[in-house]
């Protein structure tokens, strides 16, 4: 019963990896150079994370290909980068957002379900990123499933797949209800 967690080269990698073994899981966490889709289908992950990690989805490494390999069969969740990765995966554009959210909290409006199930709406969480995926092109495929106050899209998720995409980090300390938030995602089964 392995998570598998694809790391963008990101400081944040390690707490996510904390939250998700204290809620019980079993995480294999592997560089997105270092590994390759073969490898995770040996693994037989019963879900996959996809971490921040620095740039945009073209210095994701292996994980556009992940997205196309495991999308339909495992549960998967991006975070800030990976959730960029779903968005431009699908089809959108991830542009300058005009506004550098650096270690700074916003409200996050949520819609309740998926991965924000019992969460309250709005909560606080923090933000690392100046990209965001444009909402003109929002893929016909995903929902916007959480924006700030002004807008911004800080959460999708798939119509048909348990593909779950969150542009925040949950795992910052000042970020409200992260645990709950892989929680969530951890009870989604394939």
């Amino acid at each position: 019963m392995t998570t598998v967690m694809i790391d963008n080269y990101d400081s944040f990698t390690y707490n996510v990896y904390q939250y998700l073994s204290e809620l019980g899981a079993k995480v294999v966490v592997a560089r997105n150079d270092k590994i390759t889709v073969g490898d995770i289908k040996k693994l037989n992950p019963v879900n996959i994370v996809i971490s921040p990690g620095p740039g945009s989805p073209k210095d994701s490494g292996v994980c556009m290909e992940v997205l196309k390999a495991f999308a339909g069969k495992v549960p998967i969740l991006g975070v800030c980068l990976g959730h960029q990765c779903i968005y431009e995966f699908f089809g959108g554009d991830v542009v300058v957002s005009g506004e550098i959210w650096h270690g700074k909290t916003s409200d996050m409006h949520h819609d309740g379900k998926g991965v924000f199930a019992g969460i309250p709406s709005p909560f606080k969480a923090t933000r690392y990123h100046s990209l965001v995926g444009k909402p003109a092109t929002l893929p016909k495929e995903l929902i916007v499933t959480c924006k700030t106050k002004n807008g911004l899209i800080q959460g999708v998720r798939h119509k048909e797949y348990k593909i779950y995409g969150v542009q925040f980090h949950p795992e910052s300390c000042i970020s409200e209800h992260g645990k709950k938030l892989f929680s969530n995602f951890l009870k989604i089964k394939a």
